[in-house]
C-alpha cells in the first residue's frame, strides 16, 4: 500500500472541490435549459399542452435547484476543512490508511485516483468514517462485522 503524506491532501482537497464543481456546473446547465424550454413554450389551441409543459419544465427546474444547493452546501462543508493541517485522529480532514483502503474524511465523492492510487473520499458522517472516528493509528474499529485497523493518519 502507498505511504500517506501531508501533500496528498491538498490535492485530494482539489480533486474533491473539481467533482463538486462538475455538480455544480452541470446542475446551473441543467436548470438554464429547463427555464429556456419553460419559457420557449409557446400557447396553442391546446392549452391544457402549453401548461403541462411548462409546469414540468418548472418542475425539472426545481430538481436542479435541489441538486444545486446541496452542492454548495457540500462545497461550503469542504472549505471548512484545512488540507494542510496534519491530523492524529481519523476526523474530519484526515487522510486515513487502514487495514480496508485509504480515506480522506470530507464529503462524499467517491474514489478518486491521486498520483496513481486510489483513495474515497467519504463524509465523516459514512459508516466507515462513524466506525474509525476518534480512533489513532494502530487502534482497531468494527466495520460491517469486520476488524478495520488504522494504519496511518496524516
Amino acid at each position: 500500500m502507498v505511504g500517506l503524506n501531508q501533500q496528498l491532501k491538498p490535492a485530494l482537497h482539489a480533486a474533491c472541490l473539481a467533482y463538486l464543481q462538475q455538480r455544480i456546473d452541470a446542475a446551473q446547465s441543467a436548470m438554464l435549459a429547463a427555464q429556456e424550454s419553460a419559457n420557449s413554450e409557446t400557447k396553442s389551441s391546446a392549452g391544457d399542452k402549453y401548461e403541462t409543459g411548462r409546469a414540468m419544465a418548472h418542475e425539472e427546474r426545481n430538481r436542479n435547484a435541489v441538486q444545486l444547493r446541496e452542492a454548495l452546501n457540500l462545497k461550503a462543508e469542504l472549505e471548512r476543512i484545512d488540507p494542510e493541517k496534519a491530523c492524529d485522529t481519523v476526523r474530519p480532514g484526515a487522510l486515513v490508511t487502514t487495514s480496508m483502503g485509504r480515506f480522506y474524511l470530507s464529503i462524499s465523492a467517491g474514489k478518486l485516483t491521486v498520483d496513481g492510487a486510489d483513495y474515497f473520499a467519504v463524509s465523516p458522517a459514512a459508516p466507515v468514517a462513524a466506525a474509525l472516528s476518534g480512533k489513532r493509528v494502530g487502534e482497531e474499529a468494527v466495520f460491517n462485522g469486520k476488524k478495520v485497523r488504522v494504519e496511518g493518519i496524516v
